[in-house]
């Protein structure tokens, strides 16, 4: 029987790789960031751990501007931050 390889993503606050499912995903469309909580939204995405200490690593080593390469403004930053932390707070 053949096993099934499992997808794994890199947190970007962290840097430890982890199987997919186990991620919360961001993602950049182009126009703007977003908390993508099915995993299908368009756009190149970023992954991070489902733990506080992990967001705060991102947040604090500027994990989203340097994996898109891009300068976002503090305030979305702020925004896509506060959701994540709402986010693994339910679970």
């Amino acid at each position: 029987m053949v096993q099934k390889k499992i997808p794994m993503r890199r947190c970007a606050g962290c840097m430890e790789s982890h199987p997919q499912k186990d991620m919360i995903r961001i993602a950049w469309d182009g126009e703007s960031l977003k908390v993508d909580q099915t995993g299908r939204a368009r756009g190149r995405g970023v992954y991070f751990c489902r733990n506080a200490e992990c967001i705060e690593k991102g947040r604090k080593s500027r994990g989203l501007n340097r994996s898109f390469k891009r300068n976002f403004q503090e305030e979305e930053l702020e925004n896509v931050f506060r959701e994540l932390l709402m986010l693994i707070k339910e679970v």
